[in-house]
């Protein structure tokens, strides 16, 4: 309970836990792989650290029939703890109870077992929080259920919920999601999930911006270039592309994932760190970009290598059996956005994703302007200010220096924070764990608000309809390189000077 007290004396929101609450965690969708893979491990790390609130029990919910002893043994090998005492005294929490997502009899039933929990409990106030692990074709009958059967609403009792992505496929769709949602539950009791938003360096963008007078006064068009978000994965889509081609690189990382580093990157000082202002700001800097164009983006498709080492890398996009011949759906997009603002008009926000390139690379990169009347001409670089989600994180700034020796030439270095040298045996807490916790506490910072969500909607949507309808091709690049050559002209044009000169030095 310390653990927890300490944490919730720190953070926004005001303490709301006794060691008494009576906290239900509910996951529905427990049989399925977010579950196994990611919730129950993030529950388990909270409970090994102590920050589970004493009285908190949980409650697997699926379809399927299945035992707490075999839910425990899909989720253990995605567990951190070797300690099988841990695991054990973790699991005795674990309760399951089996149903179907659109009618009520399930849910009475998970209705009856929070109950027989909270009976036990000796604290006045009860927590009902319900994870929907689930695919989106769900989220409103499962949504209407819960309403129906599981929810309470009186001054002893708080309900929360967790929405994972999509968040529908466009913005008409969404906007039905979102009402339908909205009026079944408040505002303040939904939690849309987007994982991007839990990672370290993504949570570090604020603190550093506005906790350090050293950025404040370039921090704007004056002295920045242009700004480059990136998302690359070095594995292909193969087995899942099914799924893939419905959706494209554009839905699944960059309307969402990369919109979120963007909006926090570029927003104003938020009045204070309520969720409520930092989200308002979001929205705010968002409004002031207009909706993509074709002319915005290029797409790529990744074709097969046949010098690929494994077997997935000899194989493209379309030879998954799930992939439409004719697709033309991108597994790679590289698009300029423009904020209209006095901060940053006139500065390209580039934004790269991709799957089957040549490295696994999550990152923010400003650019700034070259230095005026250069003494030293074209052998000074631009500065780079660094920030590596992943892998392995790192804040670092892309500088001039002398090379060493009797030569008075220059050459590219950098200050240098990497986190696993600056902060030695340190263990970063996974993104769901974080949101998870976020969750627990009620603090909504870290979640996307319904007119956030609209905004995001809005500057994608005619540029997805127009790629939906074939109006693009996809440019063919090859699986593990850079992606498509085109890519690089383009944002070479938009003002982004790439150097090849720097290489970063792994200790």
């Amino acid at each position: 309970m310390e653990a927890l007290n300490a944490i919730q004396q720190g953070a926004a929101s005001k303490p709301i836990f006794s060691k008494d609450s009576a906290v239900t965690f509910v996951v529905l969708g427990a049989s399925g792989d977010l579950a196994k893979k990611k919730i129950f491990p993030a529950l388990c790390n909270l409970f090994e650290k102590k920050i589970l609130p004493p009285a908190c029990k949980i409650i697997g919910y699926a379809r399927s029939s299945m035992t707490v002893s075999q839910l425990a043994g899909k989720s253990n090998p995605f567990m951190k703890q070797k300690n099988t005492s841990v695991l054990d005294d973790f699991w005795k929490r674990v309760s399951y109870v089996a149903g179907t997502y659109d009618s009520p009899d399930g849910f009475i039933k998970l209705n009856k077992a929070i109950r027989d929990i909270e009976k036990n409990a000796t604290g006045e106030k009860r927590f009902r929080l319900f994870y929907l692990a689930l695919p989106p074709a769900v989220f409103i009958p499962v949504c209407t259920q819960l309403k129906e059967n599981c929810w309470i609403e009186s001054s002893n009792g708080e309900c929360r919920v967790i929405i994972e992505k999509p968040f529908g496929h466009d913005l008409d769709s969404s906007n039905e999601l979102s009402e339908a949602i909205t009026k079944l539950f408040k505002e303040h009791e939904i939690y849309r999930i987007d994982h991007y938003l839990g990672k370290e360096m993504v949570l570090n963008l604020m603190i550093l911006r506005f906790g350090n007078e050293l950025f404040r006064s370039v921090w704007n068009r004056d002295r920045i270039s242009a700004v480059v978000i990136t998302f690359k994965e070095p594995f292909g889509t193969y087995g899942r592309g099914g799924y893939f081609d419905t959706n494209g690189i554009i839905r699944d990382v960059m309307q969402n994932h990369l919109l979120q580093i963007l909006s926090l990157m570029a927003m104003e000082r938020p009045v204070s760190t309520d969720a409520s202002d930092i989200r308002d700001e979001k929205v705010k800097v968002l409004r002031y970009i207009e909706p993509l164009k074709l002319d915005d983006v290029i797409i790529g498709q990744y074709t097969g290598n046949p010098d690929g080492k494994t077997d997935d890398s000899k194989l493209g996009y379309k030879d998954d059996p799930g992939v439409a011949k004719g697709s033309k759906t991108a597994t790679y997009a590289c698009a300029i956005l423009r904020i209209n603002n006095d901060r940053w008009s006139g500065v390209p926000i580039i934004m790269k994703c991709g799957k089957a390139l040549n490295e696994r690379k999550a990152e923010i990169r400003i650019q700034f302007k070259d230095a005026p009347s250069n003494m030293f001409g074209a052998r000074c670089q631009r500065n780079e200010l660094v920030m590596r989600v992943q892998p392995q994180e790192a804040v670092y700034c892309k500088m001039n220096v002398k090379s060493p020796g009797m030569s008075f030439d220059a050459e590219e270095s950098e200050l240098n924070l990497s986190y696993h040298d600056r902060y030695e045996e340190l263990d970063l807490p996974d993104a769901y764990e974080r949101l998870i916790l976020d969750f627990i506490l009620g603090s909504q910072t870290n979640f996307v608000r319904t007119d956030e969500l609209a905004e995001a909607w809005r500057i994608f949507t005619p540029l997805l309809h127009k790629l939906d309808a074939g109006e693009k091709d996809p440019v063919e690049y090859q699986y593990g390189s850079r992606g498509p050559a085109e890519a690089d002209e383009f944002v070479k044009n938009a003002g982004y000077n790439y150097s090849s000169t720097y290489q970063w030095k792994k200790k």
